[in-house]
């Protein structure tokens, strides 16, 4: 699959325009994910990286939401990296319904799980006391199992998401209230 500078440019407006929040092209020379800024009511979403496999890359493609563009050379060949766009500005998220609440957040677009199997017990419940590094949820990503651990100490307040729904880059996950 050839796919030229001109043909990228109009692929990626075109994609901004709908609300499609990530596409992937894949052929025996590269592989293309593109994935943009998402807004989730009045919460916007930060976009995210695009990876190109085994493909040229133009420091002058994008002028959409992309982030960053990585070239993975076939096996032996040089890694590149270059910086197409400075990221977009998203606006804060609304403050959560106590303000001294946090929440633990999707790093990942998945779907969340909140147990480690089916037939095991949740990680944590409403009024649970967690500590920093304790794993809260798994979000599955390309048939990967991520545990994502709270990066502070407190209680339970709300769990945001139900079990086995897809999940967004940034999405609200947990609401902690810390210690």
């Amino acid at each position: 699959m050839q796919l030229d500078l001109n043909q990228l440019r109009e692929l990626l407006a075109d994609l901004d325009k709908t609300n499609i929040s990530e596409l992937t092209l894949k052929s025996a020379d590269f592989e293309l994910t593109v994935r943009k800024e998402v807004s989730l009511g009045s919460q916007a979403l930060p976009a995210v990286e695009t990876l190109l496999t085994g493909a040229e890359v133009s420091s002058q493609l994008v002028s959409s939401p992309v982030v960053t563009t990585t070239a993975v050379a076939p096996v032996g060949e040089a890694l590149t990296t270059s910086t197409l766009t400075t990221p977009s500005t998203a606006s804060p998220p609304p403050p959560s319904a106590e303000s001294k609440w946090v929440d633990i957040t999707s790093p990942m677009v998945g779907t969340f799980y909140r147990s480690p199997a089916p037939d095991e017990p949740v990680f944590v419940e409403i009024g649970d006391r967690i500590s920093t590094g304790q794993s809260v949820c798994i979000i599955e990503a390309m048939k990967l199992m991520n545990e994502i651990e709270a990066e502070f100490s407190g209680q339970v307040m709300e769990i945001l998401v139900q079990n086995g729904s897809p999940v967004e880059y940034g999405q609200p996950l947990i609401r902690i209230k810390p210690d």
